[in-house]
This record gives C-alpha cells, sequence and structure tokens, in this order.
C-alpha cells in the first residue's frame, strides 16, 4: 500500500498529521493558537471554548486544513505538478483572509531576512522556469525537495502565505514519491529559517530525510505497517 493511501485509510493518524501541520506551520508564521484551540477548530470540537482569538487565526487554520485536503485529492488523482496548481494551493491558504489571486503584483520583502524577492514583473517567468526545471530534475528526492524549497521560498512569488505553501509542497513531492510527510515543528523555527537563510540545501535535504523516518515511526505507532 502506497504511503498516502496508508495516511488516508488510518483516521486517527490523519486527524493526527492535519492538526500537526496545521498548528506548527502556523505558529512558525506566528499564530497565537494552541494545538488544542487547532485541533477544536479543524475538527469542530465544541466542548472546547475559543475566545480572544482573531478571525484570521481561525480562517488560517481553516484554510491550512483545506490546503492539506487538496494536496492529498491532487496526489490521489495523480495530477500534474503545475502553476495551477501552486496557484490554488496559495488562494486556498489565503481564503478569506487576503483573496488573493495568482502571483503577487506588488514587491514583497521577508521579514528578518536581508535577502530581497525580486521584483514582481519578473515572478511569472520565474515560476514558469522552476516549474520546468522541478519536473526534469532527477536528482536524490531529499535533495531535490530542500533545493527547491530554497528556491521558492527565494521567489517569494505569493503576496502571502509562501511559508505555508511552500512546506505544503515539500510534503506534496515527499508523499508523491512514497515517502512518508514531515512535520516542521515550531520549536525548530530558527533551524528551519537558517538552512533558507544560509542557502543551505545540503543541510536542509539531511534534515528533511531525517524529520521524514522521524515521521515514519510515529506512523507506525498508530498502526502503520512497517517496510
Amino acid at each position: 500500500m502506497r504511503v498516502i493511501e496508508s495516511v488516508l485509510n488510518n483516521k486517527d493518524y490523519l486527524e493526527d498529521l492535519i492538526t500537526r501541520s496545521t498548528y506548527h506551520s502556523n505558529a512558525i508564521e506566528g499564530s497565537t493558537l494552541t494545538y488544542a484551540e487547532t485541533y477544536a477548530i479543524l475538527y469542530n470540537d465544541n466542548s472546547f471554548k475559543i475566545e480572544g482569538k482573531e478571525p484570521r487565526e481561525i480562517y488560517e487554520a481553516i484554510n491550512h486544513k483545506k490546503a492539506l485536503e487538496l494536496v492529498f485529492k491532487s496526489l490521489q488523482n495523480n495530477e500534474q505538478f503545475d502553476e495551477r496548481f501552486i496557484k490554488k494551493l496559495n488562494e486556498t491558504i489565503n481564503r478569506d483572509i487576503k483573496d488573493t489571486e495568482g502571483y503577487r503584483i506588488v514587491q514583497v520583502f521577508i521579514q528578518g531576512s536581508d535577502h530581497i524577492p525580486p521584483e514582481p514583473e519578473k515572478v511569472p517567468n520565474l515560476m514558469m522556469y522552476y516549474i520546468y526545471n522541478y519536473n526534469h530534475d532527477e536528482q536524490d528526492i531529499f535533495a531535490k525537495i530542500a533545493k527547491y524549497h530554497i528556491d521558492f521560498e527565494k521567489i517569494h512569488p505569493f503576496e502571502d502565505g509562501n511559508g505555508r505553501t511552500g512546506r505544503l509542497l515539500i510534503n506534496c513531492e515527499l508523499l508523491k514519491n512514497d515517502l512518508p510527510p514531515v512535520v516542521i515543528v515550531k520549536e525548530d523555527r530558527v533551524k528551519y529559517f537558517e538552512f533558507l537563510r544560509n542557502n543551505d540545501s545540503t543541510g536542509l535535504a539531511k534534515w528533511i530525510k531525517e524529520l521524514s523516518t522521524r515521521e515514519e515511526e510515529r506512523m507506525e505507532k498508530f498502526g502503520y505497517p512497517k517496510n
């Protein structure tokens, strides 16, 4: 059985993965929702009261789950990895927050980074080459994922949600290659950003591989069969 099928067929693990992915990916970007609040929002746990949170944070949680489900659906349907898919993923993440469509048309800056993303008029061509090179690159899968994740974040093709979109693309590629997904936890935020800031694709590749192995061990506790 393929990893994606095992993930989708195990309700307990699927909820665990979606909740952890959503909580940590949003927390990396500054969300103040707790893990319990995130689960309550995603799975309609009415016994848990959520107070004093911004509507944006609630939408971020709901949207991230929908975007992850979009990844699952794309993999099940063997859809092509293309610009349409990436744009749809980002639109889903930003729904009811910014409601942006397509690539950014404004200059953006990355908080805490000295890297300045390219001008908006350059983004369409950069993304066209990004997709072409991505689909024709046959290097080691972890090296490939790391390189193109860093490239994606440097292009920063969208007005908002680039980090969340990029991390979803990591798991899309892992699952497509029958590998366990990864969850980059908020406690590793500084480590993760250091890989990006230093353009360290070798270090990031090694780390993603370790995280994927660690996730497989977690999956086994939920009844996922060992290889």
